[in-house]
């Protein structure tokens, strides 16, 4: 378990904003540490990157425009893991579900905010050798390829989400950099670039859940990007049997060239054989519901104890050693602490954004507008704002015989026997999410006794409020798990996927497609990796409507759900006339480039597909549904 204490260099390095453009809209505050005067020492450019690195905490803490803006969280409610739910007035999530919008910008936060992320990234590539590195090289392509990683995923994430976008890698932005550049030929090419360099340059030792990039997770993320450019981009349906060569980008780090598919396969295999991390021997040692102190009430007999988890070994808890934030399955992922405050910030500070409020999105709404806290209905959880709740097909298509399925899902009526829907509830399935809930402690509900009290280092939430601001897991962005699988679906070699398959207690099969997509859907279910595996694996534009995404996305049609407090009152509706299918067919999963980024751009920057004057507003524009 790591400590959660706010170290001044975080908070320093949180506010040194480096660049700023009047065309594009990135990271609009200029301090005098640019240039010439910054950075001046290798703890200049350790900030630099601190300060890259908290537009990941940004993305995934505190919310302050209506729903959280952690990217793969949004991916989970635009899949067919999750429902929008929540309340009546909940319409931002409901509205990403249904691939419609409520607002000409309402999916502009992260469009801002990962350019803002990329102009630090290029700042600190272009400036990196002011700094004196002498008997220091090694520390210098550490943090230089740091900086490439970083820029690499920062665009993976930009592209997936809005499609073709100005590619911008120079704080002196040209007029060509300004020009709308294709995904697939141009923002893909310089994404894996970016994350050849990064593994090139950067020292072969493990970063040990510290939070930042190593080589490692550069070869796990050339990896899925490589995929999802061969899959999605390419068409190729099924990677075991060859994938195409990607061109390269002559940089540092980086010889140009080209890339292909047995290169990306030796990187994956170099994590395997070197990389030192393990599958946990339980899957929910992964989730802080498997902490000690909630197996101790479930072995003592206390009330309310949670007899899920009373067969589990101590030393295999989330708290125990080797599990938990930082364990050895964990390539990389998004950090949290205790140091958020109730103020609402800009774009580039959001003083909530050191608390994990995925927990708070997903806790359960027994209660939630009147009880804001209390939890004796839904004990050892804790209460939220109930947005994205898993769907029924989740539950209905995962065999039983699967612990996965329990360890992540939440049975509401047969798990938390006192549960009640609340009255403006919408879309609500039966399940909630066990991955990432917020959990607590003691048999006295009224007391909403966070069990992140007892971590090490722990001190008093800053927001005073457990509910909100004790959620300090960190969001898994890659796991061990997801590179055996990757290896096998891209060699059809099924003893990397036997492996996971074997800590799941399922059997064991050989390689067939289906088997990976299954496996990839129950391992990885809710963390947001399955509509970016739906996407590749039914092509761009190819068969839009009987794609498997299409396909997949329109089964959640009539399912039996819980609307207004009434259980199983109604069956799941379709927002526009021409449901999922041809939405998923006209956006191909892309969403609305921000209006006002578009004007901004002055024609440079164009509307995607689906969003645009060609659709019919009413196939794209939120309606009330209950």
């Amino acid at each position: 378990m790591k400590k959660y204490i706010l170290s001044s260099l975080a908070v320093l390095a949180a506010t040194l904003f480096i660049s700023c453009n009047d065309a594009l809209d990135t990271d609009p505050r200029v301090t005098e540490m640019t240039g010439a005067t910054f950075p001046g020492k290798p703890g200049d450019v350790e900030s630099e990157l601190t300060a890259i690195y908290s537009i990941m905490s940004t993305l995934g803490g505190g919310d302050n425009s209506g729903i959280l803006n952690n990217p793969f969280y949004w991916w989970s409610l635009m899949s067919d893991d999750c429902y929008g739910s929540g309340g009546l007035q909940d319409n931002v999530a409901k509205s990403l579900h249904h691939f419609t919008t409520a607002s000409s910008n309402q999916y502009e936060y992260n469009f801002t905010l990962l350019y803002g992320g990329i102009s630090r990234c290029n700042n600190t590539i272009e400036t990196i050798d002011n700094v004196d590195w002498t008997n220091n090289e090694d520390v210098r392509g550490q943090l230089l390829g740091e900086a490439y990683f970083m820029r690499g995923l920062y665009y993976m994430w930009l592209s997936q989400l809005y499609g073709d976008i100005p590619l911008i890698t120079s704080s002196v932005i040209t007029d060509e950099m300004m020009q709308q550049a294709s995904a697939e030929e141009a923002i893909y090419p310089q994404i894996i670039s970016d994350f050849v360099s990064a593994k090139n340059l950067m020292k072969p030792e493990r970063a040990n859940g510290s939070g930042h990039a190593d080589k490692y997770c550069a070869e796990g993320f050339l990896a899925r990007a490589y995929m999802f450019w061969a899959g999605f981009y390419k068409g190729v349906e099924e990677l075991k049997n060859g994938g195409p060569d990607i061109e390269l980008v002559e940089q540092e780090g980086c010889k140009g060239g080209k890339l292909t598919k047995t290169d990306v396969v030796n990187g994956l295999k170099d994590i395997v054989a070197n990389g030192g991390y393990q599958l946990r021997p339980d899957f929910r040692s992964l989730w802080q519901y498997s902490n000690s102190y909630l197996l101790a009430e479930a072995l003592d007999g206390k009330n309310h104890h949670y007899d899920y988890i009373a067969d589990m070994n101590k030393a295999d808890c989330f708290d125990m050693p080797g599990n938990g934030n930082g364990n050895t399955e964990e390539l990389f992922q998004i950090q949290f602490m205790n140091a958020s405050k109730w103020a609402i910030g800009g774009t580039y500070c959001n003083p909530r954004m050191y608390s994990n409020y995925l927990s708070c999105f997903w806790g359960l709404r027994n209660g939630a507008t009147n009880d804001n806290g209390k939890r004796d209905k839904t004990y050892p959880f804790n209460q939220g704002w109930g947005q994205g709740t898993p769907s029924c097909n989740l539950w209905q298509d995962w065999p039983d015989n699967d612990l996965r399925k329990k360890a992540t899902l939440i049975d509401l009526d047969n798990e938390l026997e006192s549960y009640t829907y609340e009255k403006d509830d919408c879309e609500e399935s039966g399940y909630a999410v066990k991955k990432y809930a917020d959990v607590n402690l003691d048999a006295n509900p009224a007391d909403n006794d966070s069990w992140w009290k007892q971590a090490p280092g722990y001190s008093s939430s800053s927001l005073d409020n457990p509910q909100q601001g004790d959620h300090f897991e960190d969001f898994y962005l890659m796991r061990y798990s997801d590179v055996l699988l990757m290896l096998t679906e891209l060699t059809g070699e099924a003893s990397y996927m036997n492996q996971v398959q074997k800590r799941a207690g399922v059997s064991l099969t050989g390689y067939s497609l289906k088997a990976v997509q299954d496996e990839r859907r129950w391992e990885f279910a809710l963390e947001g990796l399955r509509f970016n595996d739906m996407r590749r694996w039914s092509g761009y534009k190819k068969h839009s409507e009987s794609s498997y995404a299409a396909v997949a996305l329109d089964k959640q049609a009539g399912q039996q759900i819980t609307c207004l407090g009434k259980k199983k009152s109604q069956t799941m509706k379709q927002m526009t006339d021409v449901g999922w299918k041809k939405r998923y067919a006209d956006t191909q999963g892309f969403l609305p480039k921000p209006q006002s980024q578009i004007n901004i751009m002055k024609g440079a920057l164009t509307q995607n597909p689906g969003w645009d004057d060609k659709t019919p507003a009413k196939e794209w524009t939120y309606k009330v549904l209950y």
